[in-house]
């Protein structure tokens, strides 16, 4: 993940170095105490601002810090210092992510001074870590905030897993070679008890199941029907299913079992979901009862309240995005009051994770800049001009693909309310 830089030892414990790019920028490199990498830039131009970048998940262990996040060098030349922190939790990191930000705030802050102002953004996981950071983090004058295909249902998303895993179980029950060890608690990932499963493994399993790695025309009926019930019921596209059913095995794991998480609690739960109105499904799918004390902490690492006082936030999404659904942007709005949300979503003609074009990120984040320098509060349709003057202009590429006539639908189309 990230790296950073220091010589206050004293104000948060952290070891690093500081170096100067050939442009004159200057980057600060080390580790904070609490165990987080991190890396910050501040140009020889600087504004007085400062963009905290949250990159996406990952269930590696902590790494050095290289990615400053997607408009980093565009930020750069308009004067921003641009920071990044490593997270020091793997997986669904929200348990911890508030101080990380806290404690690489605190290494800029004594190594330069605190920002006039700051802008936070972040894709996928990096979503909901900036919409805790908007809420709970204190990290200064924020202003804004720009996340990108933003899982921000939060925890949420966890009893979409739950069902994945527990469909999977009982769709693929009539297929001998697509068992999976584990169950409601996903399955132990490494470095956690009873771990003896690869992704390599998973593939060949749920490839026997449906088919997923097989062309479509070499498929057996069996493989075929499986797919086609799973698809039916999970709306997922199915050239992610692999992927999900990677998160619903060992995302789900990590969550439970990691000691500084869910210390091994049941936090998800299937009880009371109606999968198919009274059929098969909900006739033979595993039940399963949320403990109510991992149930209450798991929502507190993270679900988004809405209390932003007065940042603004544009927020961009793909439409199709199998892994970060596109129905986190209406819970997000729902929660958000109108005045400080715009939403933009991209229409995909193939389903992507955080597949934007640089013309439509640029144009989204020009659009938050406007709109905290005093302009009117931008549409869709408002980001969707400014991507296409930026092709126009061969200052980006596209496509441009904002509808401003998207409906997102609630999340409670998608993840069944329990």
């Amino acid at each position: 993940m990230q790296r950073l830089v220091g010589m206050m030892a004293l104000v948060v414990g952290f070891v690093g170095a500081v170096a100067t790019t050939s442009y004159g920028d200057t980057v600060k490199e080390g580790t904070t105490a609490g165990g987080a990498a991190f890396k910050i830039v501040v140009p020889t131009n600087w504004n007085g601002d400062l963009v905290i970048w949250n990159h996406g998940y990952s269930l590696d262990q902590v790494q050095q810090v290289t990615d400053l996040g997607p408009l980093s060098a565009v930020q750069l030349s308009e004067g921003y210092a641009v920071a990044a922190s490593g997270y020091q939790q793997s997986g669904w990191a929200l348990f911890q992510t508030k101080k990380d930000l806290q404690n690489m705030v605190k290494v800029f802050n004594a190594a330069f001074k605190k920002p006039k102002r700051v802008f936070i953004s972040g894709e996928s996981l990096g979503g909901i870590v900036t919409d805790q950071a908007d809420e709970t983090a204190n990290l200064g004058n924020v202003v804004g905030a720009y996340p990108m295909c933003g899982v921000h249902g939060g925890s949420i998303n966890w009893n979409a897993a739950l069902d994945i895993r527990l469909l999977y179980d009982l769709i693929c029950s009539n297929t001998p070679a697509a068992a999976i060890p584990g169950g409601p608690t996903g399955l132990p990932a490494p470095g956690f008890p009873g771990y003896s499963f690869s992704f390599s493994q998973l593939g060949v399993a749920v490839d026997a199941c449906m088919g997923v790695l097989t062309p479509a025309a070499s498929r057996t009926p069996q493989q075929s029907a499986n797919l086609s019930q799973f698809l039916s019921i999970t709306q997922l596209p199915e050239s992610f299913v692999l992927t999900d059913m990677g998160f619903a095995l060992f995302g789900l794991s990590n969550v439970i079992f990691d000691p500084a998480k869910l210390k091994g609690g049941q936090g998800v739960g299937n009880a009371n979901v109606n999968y198919d109105n009274g059929g098969f499904v909900d006739k033979n799918i595993t039940r399963v009862t949320a403990k109510t004390s991992a149930n209450k902490k798991l929502a507190k690492n993270y679900i988004a309240s809405g209390k932003v006082g007065k940042k603004k936030i544009v927020s961009l999404h793909t439409d199709k995005d199998g892994l970060v659904i596109v129905e986190n942007e209406n819970f997000y709005a729902s929660v958000v009051p109108h005045a400080n949300l715009t939403t933009a979503i991209a229409v995909e003609t193939t389903p992507t994770h955080c597949g934007f074009s640089m013309a439509e990120t640029q144009a989204g984040w020009e659009a938050l800049r406007a709109w905290v320098a005093g302009g009117p509060q931008p549409t869709a349709q408002d980001i969707q001009n400014g991507c296409q003057s930026l092709v126009d202009n061969s200052q980006a590429t596209g496509p441009c693909r904002i509808d401003p006539s998207f409906v997102i639908p609630p999340l409670s189309n998608r993840i069944r309310p329990r």
